[in-house]
């Protein structure tokens, strides 16, 4: 198991920031506002032959009684539990405020390993100013600028020290990305939390309490899945504040990087516009989609054969998605999504032979002016297949839809988009 490095600070120090420099790559929002961070956000990463894991926590403000300060707490809290190594990062611009004291005292008490690093020291004069932050009583203290990249090298030699040495790669398993998608408050979080099978992200009755995307790692019966839990998706209009409109860019982002897509729906809400407008969005990026009805213990005497009808109603570009019934609180039906997500993956990766699928266009039944002369598949993920007719006229949506559907029943390919492109030849 990977060594855990967390960093830890008040609002606003500068911690996403460091952990993107640690992770090598644009995992956590950075921005002005303070409390952009809100979950654990976490990456593995590597220095000096050191692999371990870095965590960024959320700005934490000991003892505030706001219902998601005090969760930030709380999920800090669980991080630095399992810590091997923990970076207390200050602002080296400003003063040190009762919050930096505080915490510094948590910390002490913790007894674990702690290094002191001064963020923001970006020039001499500063570096010389920096020392006067021992008084917060840590024996290791690193002045560092986390935007530049200066001083990281000495804080990861002292902080990964005792860490394991990266092991040789092994062949690795089956990992596949998976997505969860869905407007504010249907239940993204709470879902991570029952594939995890623990308070993973925070979750509360605030809608946009995730703004980072969130992921976690779960071996089940031989595969590796990566679950991501992206910011609940508004609309434009309603999306005012930067740290919003970054969480719905990078949800976006996310969305493009998954293997299969979960789109969350709320049951007891049924389905609305703005579901239309996320649930487009994983088909724009033509990922394999399972449609999960969440809270469907808390619908009122719900019938399944009618809602999956408003289902399919409302998101008829969908018609390939399976849709699921569950309930992430109580974590009823959330077991079968990983068949269901498996099964995904393996027909968005299925590659049919140019002899197969000739056999196959010989059975289909198409216009007597249109000659469909052969078929062949181009690539995988998504299973994109060229289509030559005798180019006297422009393929027809409703043949190619026609072609797409007998594609999807012959070859298996249930709840994967298929991709038709035609070429015409004379």
């Amino acid at each position: 198991m990977l060594s855990s490095l967390v960093i830890v600070g008040r609002p606003n120090v500068g911690k996403s920031t460091l952990f993107n420099a640690i992770a090598g790559r644009r995992r956590a929002i950075v921005g002005d506002e303070p409390g952009i961070t809100r979950d654990r956000i976490q990456a593995e990463a590597e220095h000096r032959n050191h692999r371990f894991r870095v965590i960024d926590t959320g700005g934490i403000i000991p003892d505030d009684p706001d219902i998601i300060p005090s969760e930030i707490f709380r999920q800090a809290r669980m991080a630095l539990e399992d810590a091997a190594h923990i970076i207390f990062l200050i602002d080296g611009r400003t003063e040190l405020t009762s919050a930096d004291r505080e915490l510094a005292l948590l910390l002490r008490r913790l007894g674990k390993p702690v290094a002191l690093a001064v963020n923001k020291i970006d020039a001499q004069v500063r570096q010389d100013l920096a020392h006067q932050f021992h008084e917060l009583g840590f024996a290791h203290l690193f002045p560092i600028s986390a935007e530049h990249r200066l001083g990281l090298e000495d804080l990861l030699d002292h902080v990964t020290t005792g860490f394991a040495a990266a092991a040789p790669e092994a062949s690795a398993a089956l990992s596949i990305r998976v997505a969860i998608i869905g407007r504010p408050n249907v239940g993204k979080s709470t879902l991570l939390n029952a594939f995890a099978g623990s308070e993973r992200v925070i979750v509360s009755p605030v809608p946009g309490t995730t703004r980072d995307a969130v992921d976690e790692r779960i071996a089940h019966d031989g595969v590796d899945y990566v679950f991501v839990d992206t910011a609940g998706i508004r609309r434009k209009g309603k999306t005012r504040l930067m740290a919003e409109k970054l969480s719905v860019v990078m949800a976006r982002k996310h969305l493009e990087q998954a293997d299969v897509v979960l789109m969350l729906l709320d049951a007891t809400e049924g389905v609305v516009a703005l579901d239309a407008t996320i649930s487009g969005y994983a088909y724009e990026a033509n990922r394999p989609v399972i449609l999960c009805v969440n809270k469907w213990d808390a619908a009122d005497k719900r019938d399944k054969p009618k809602f999956v009808e408003q289902v399919r109603d409302q998101l008829k570009f969908l018609e390939y998605a399976p849709v699921a019934f569950l309930s992430a609180q109580t974590g009823a039906g959330v077991g079968q999504l990983f068949g269901l997500i498996r099964r995904g993956w393996d027909a968005a990766g299925r590659r049919i032979t140019t002899g197969e699928l000739n056999r196959f266009l010989k059975k289909l039944e198409f216009d007597h002016d249109l000659k469909v002369k052969y078929i062949t598949q181009a690539s995988v993920r998504p299973p994109t297949f060229v289509v030559f007719t005798d180019g006297h006229r422009d393929m027809h949506f409703s043949t190619e839809r026609y072609i797409v559907n007998r594609l999807r029943e012959r070859f298996h390919f249930e709840g994967a988009p298929i991709v038709v492109k035609t070429k015409r030849r004379p």
